[in-house]
């Protein structure tokens, strides 16, 4: 039998594990991640948002109007269920994607599962500026967008089975992947 490659976008690949994961519930095998919420803009729209897409009859998408609102809705379902099925917040970068860390921390003090998924982190500076982006004229090069590390695409997918292990499984703390939306030239 021949090797096939299949090739997928970052995205495709992180969506693509996530449906794939499950977890029994009195005695039934349903998902681990039960869906998604997500405000979908400059950066993670078209790679994201296309990749949930494809799969919304297994990973259902809802559109939030705010980052923390959504963060705190996945983590009010997670409480429901009694830390056993987790929901997923996605955004941009920028102000909103900052809305979330105060979601990630009351879900870090209830030891309460939650997965985070910010979307356009630049790996370079090329694409400035952005949309949202705060701009420190004393510090021209600090933004908005530094306070998060960046990734290579090569490492992100391999990183993921064991935070999300660690996340459901021992730690009950919140799961914040970044994911990058722009490869080096």
């Amino acid at each position: 039998m021949a090797n096939t490659t299949i090739r997928l976008t970052m995205a495709q690949a992180i969506v693509r594990y996530l449906v794939n994961q499950y977890t029994e519930i009195d005695g039934v095998r349903v998902p681990l991640f039960a869906g998604a919420f997500g405000i979908f803009g400059h950066g993670n729209v078209t790679c994201l948002a296309e990749a949930l897409e494809a799969v919304q009859d297994r990973l259902p998408t809802w559109r939030g109007q705010n980052e923390q609102s959504m963060a705190l809705a996945a983590i009010a379902y997670a409480k429901a269920k009694k830390r056993r099925q987790i929901m997923i917040a996605t955004s941009s970068v920028g102000p909103g994607a900052t809305n979330m860390v105060t979601a990630a921390a009351v879900a870090h003090a209830n030891r309460l599962p939650v997965l985070l998924l910010c979307g356009d982190t630049f790996t370079n500076r090329l694409p400035d500026p952005v949309l949202q982006q705060v701009e420190h004229f004393g510090a021209p090069s600090t933004t908005v967008n530094d306070s998060f590390v960046r990734y290579r695409v090569s490492g992100i997918v391999s990183p993921i089975p064991p935070r999300l292990l660690l996340l459901c499984l021992r730690r009950l703390r919140p799961c914040w992947i970044r994911l990058i939306a722009a490869l080096p030239l």
